[in-house]
Parts: C-alpha cells; sequence; structure tokens
C-alpha cells in the first residue's frame, strides 16, 4: 500500500539560540509546532537543545526528549551530525575554519579532532536507535574537494586515493549504523568530496556498496551548480532516505556565473532563498518523490539571504503542507473496469 510523505518538519539548527524560545529543546518545540510544524529534525552538536553522548548510553534519556517533543505536539524526524561528519574527513586547508566545529580540547589537533568526530558518528548510530529513529542526516567532510577544478592538472590517482581514503574512513562508521538499524542520509553538498550524483557512486564504490549510504536530497545544491535534480531522483531514488526542502535562485550575468565571483551571498548569482521564493521546482520534486513512495519527512531547512528567518519558518509549514501529495489508494479509472474474462481476452486479440 502507497503511502504518504510525512511532514511538515522543520530543522532547527538555523534557528536554535540564546534567547528564547531558542534556547532550550521544550520551548523551541512548542514553537514549531505553534507554526504547523509535526516533527523537528535536531542538531545533535547544540548543547541547548541535545545531549548526543548521553542519547547514545541512554534509552531514559531519549524517552525524555521524544516525551519533551511529544507534549510539544511533534515528533523527532531526524538526528542531524552534519558538523560532526564534516570533521570526519578534513583536508588541510580548512583546518582553521574546522576546528569551530570541534570542542576547545582537539582544537590545533587535525588526529584529535577526527577521532573525536568518528566517535560522535558512533554516537549518532546508537542514539538514533534510542530513539527509535531508522535515519539520520549528515555530510561525508572532503579531502579532494581543493582540486575540484581540473587546472592545475590534477596527478594521476590523485583523486581515486581521496575516495579510497574516504572510504576507510567511513566503512567502520557505517558498520555501526548497520548494527543499530539506521541509514545515514548524506547531504550533497558543494565543499564536501560527495556533491553530485557522480561522486556519490564513487562513495558509495568506496564504501563497497554499503547498505546505509544513503542520501539526504537537498535540491537547492543542485540547482546553483545547475544539475537536474528531477533526474536525480529518477537515479538515485532508492537511495533517498532523507528530504530538506529548500530553495535557491540561479541568475547569471555577464560577470558572474556557477562560481558568483567570491561575492557575498546577496550579491552571489547562486542564492538561496525561502522557499517560494526561488527557482526550485518543488511541484516537480513532491510528484517524483511520491511516484517512487518515499515516505519518510519533508523537512524545511532554512537559509535565505533576505528573508527574516521566522518569516521563513512561518512560510514554511503551509508551503510544504500544500506539497504533499496524499497518496490516493484507488485508480482514477477503476469506475471503468470490469471483470476479468480470459475468454473474452483471447476473442480482442482474435486468438
Amino acid at each position: 500500500m502507497p503511502t504518504t510523505m510525512k511532514g511538515p518538519g522543520l530543522f532547527l539548527a538555523q534557528f536554535a539560540g540564546d534567547a528564547a524560545p531558542f534556547n532550550s529543546l521544550p520551548s523551541i518545540t512548542k514553537w514549531a509546532a505553534g507554526l504547523g510544524y509535526k516533527g523537528v529534525q535536531i542538531p545533535t552538536w547544540d548543547a541547548r537543545l541535545f545531549d548526543l553522548e548521553k542519547a547514545a548510553s541512554s534509552k531514559a534519556y531519549c524517552d525524555e526528549v521524544k516525551g519533551i517533543c511529544a507534549d510539544a505536539g511533534v515528533e523527532i524526524t531526524e538526528l542531524s551530525t552534519h558538523l560532526q561528519g564534516q570533521l570526519v574527513a578534513v583536508h588541510p586547508a580548512y583546518d582553521a575554519q574546522m576546528d569551530g566545529f570541534a570542542p576547545p580540547s582537539v582544537h590545533n589537533n587535525p588526529a584529535a579532532r577526527q577521532k573525536w568526530a568518528v566517535e560522535q558518528m558512533k554516537f549518532g548510530a546508537k542514539a538514533s536507535r534510542n530513539l527509535g529513529l531508522n535515519a539520520s542526516v549528515s555530510f561525508t567532510g572532503s579531502l579532494a574537494f581543493p582540486y575540484l577544478y581540473p587546472f592545475p592538472q590534477r596527478p594521476a590517482g590523485l583523486i581515486e586515493e581521496a575516495f579510497g581514503e574516504l572510504g576507510k574512513r567511513w566503512k567502520p562508521i557505517l558498520d555501526v549504523y548497520e548494527d543499530n538499524g539506521v541509514d545515514v542520509g548524506y547531504e550533497i553538498h558543494p565543499s564536501e568530496d560527495v556533491f553530485d550524483g557522480a561522486t556519490f557512486e564513487m562513495f558509495l564504490d568506496a564504501v563497497g556498496g554499503h547498505k546505509r549510504c544513503n542520501i539526504n536530497y537537498d535540491p537547492s545544491h543542485f540547482l546553483l551548480q545547475q544539475l537536474d535534480y528531477l533526474e536525480f531522483i529518477d537515479i538515485y531514488h532508492e537511495r533517498i532516505k532523507a528530504f530538506h526542502v529548500k530553495d535557491a535562485e540561479f541568475n547569471p550575468t555577464g560577470r558572474q556565473g556557477v562560481y558568483s565571483g567570491y561575492q557575498s551571498w546577496t550579491n552571489r548569482a547562486g542564492r538561496f532563498r525561502s522557499l517560494g521564493d526561488g527557482q526550485v521546482d518543488f511541484g516537480g520534486i513532491f510528484s517524483k518523490l511520491t511516484q517512487y513512495d518515499y515516505d519518510s519527512w519533508a523537512v524545511l531547512e532554512w537559509e535565505c539571504c533576505l528573508k527574516h528567518p521566522e518569516d521563513g519558518a512561518a512560510e514554511g509549514a503551509p508551503f510544504i503542507q500544500h506539497h504533499i501529495i496524499r497518496v490516493t489508494e484507488k485508480a482514477f479509472d477503476d469506475f471503468a473496469a470490469g471483470t476479468t474474462d480470459k475468454k473474452l481476452l483471447r476473442a480482442m486479440m482474435g486468438i
């Protein structure tokens, strides 16, 4: 029996803050529910909202977290380990920037930071299981991204070596997710080594086609690199286990294109926008995902260079609800159907 997509959900990362109602899980979930959201995606690095290590070891704590959400009127959609996943693989060019994603105790120590990130990822698997979740969302990190453009000419074998190392780092982590019955939906994203379909296939090969290596589908990143995000669903729908509903626009000029000339977000040719303000064909996306029986959550990730986040959140819930297709339980032409008569069938074909 086909099932209807769940939603709307809200990724809390961009809204968490030090002021109420954004500074605690009870208050932010009540705020989200008040806007019409039915689920929340929890950023596991934000101690104001969630204690990942405690959740990995304590079913009682997870039951408490689920109770807080239920009291507010929402479910947990997934746990997000984007920042920790990013730190599983970091090119040295990004060391200074990436230290901010980790605790001070591992700053200026890439090996210790990477070890911490791997442990965090494993906590994510166990915490998801304790919460009764079957999917999570994350990043792959990157070792090859500084060499994205093929000039200067890359040495032969550089990309293969990078993805081989990425696979070695992620395969043991994915095995822990398998042990806990949880998928990892990697957000396919520029600055990660996995930024399009071709690189996802390379990564999937590197982890041996691992069952738990899956996709968090976010069309905004595809529009900004001019990838066919609808055909992407046709190709990879079996691996899509999570969905970030995020809008974007691409307006090339005589001065800038896909790379956007080092400009600020407001002045870029490619910009993230609030839902409905960009160019993403969400009608096509929701239809495609429904066609392939995607039955998990549609989660708003708000990022916009112009609109206030609280306005974006308020508009996002009805936007997603409007696009969710309630799956029909009958064919539109059932009224014209007749009973099967084998003799008639053969007569219709003259046999």
